[in-house]
């Protein structure tokens, strides 16, 4: 089986800081372009067979640049989206909490069931995110930059994890995990 490589995107602009921007678009940072820049470099390097990314924009510099320095082609895949966080998108965590309370702890505790108004469920992120592990390439490694959420469900996912230890398996902003 072809290993895979997860990159998180790196650090969105200092604007959306504490903000649940999850599906929207949002850019890098100065800080982010420059990680994007640093981490395709050492990623060029590997051996991979295949680019892949969500084609959100926070992913796209980096994928783009491991693409022009090796060689190979992008593959835009949507499964690999962050969660679809609904109506709390482009609101802050603060002001979530301040609406929600505790009953956002349902996003962990009733991963099946509870989801922000008009979003997605963790189970379907989950199962968005594993239905494109599952039918991967797997001619040769692959280069996958995509988003927290998604990464932390497949690796949770894969190791037999519940959702609420799923916290623990999403990378910091520009980490690199290879399953």
């Amino acid at each position: 089986m072809a290993a895979v490589t997860f990159v998180r995107h790196p650090r969105v602009a200092d604007a959306y800081r504490g903000v649940c921007y999850g599906r929207a678009d949002v850019p890098l940072g100065p800080e982010g372009i420059a990680e994007s820049l640093a981490i395709a470099e050492r990623l060029a390097r590997e051996p991979f067979r295949r680019v892949v990314c969500s084609g959100a924009a926070r992913t796209l510099a980096l994928a783009r640049r491991v693409c022009e320095l090796t060689g190979l082609g992008l593959a835009i895949e949507p499964a690999l989206l962050e969660r679809d966080f609904g109506a709390w998108e482009l609101r802050t965590w603060d002001d979530i909490h301040a609406e929600v309370g505790d009953a956002m702890n349902g996003l962990i505790d009733a991963p099946e069931a509870y989801r922000p108004p008009g979003g997605e469920t963790t189970h379907q992120l989950r199962d968005r995110a594993m239905g494109w592990y599952e039918r991967r390439p797997t001619d040769g490694p692959v280069l996958v930059v995509a988003h927290g959420g998604p990464i932390a469900a497949i690796r949770g996912t894969l190791a037999g994890r519940s959702a609420r230890e799923w916290l623990d398996l999403i990378p910091p902003p520009g980490g690199v995990v290879s399953l």
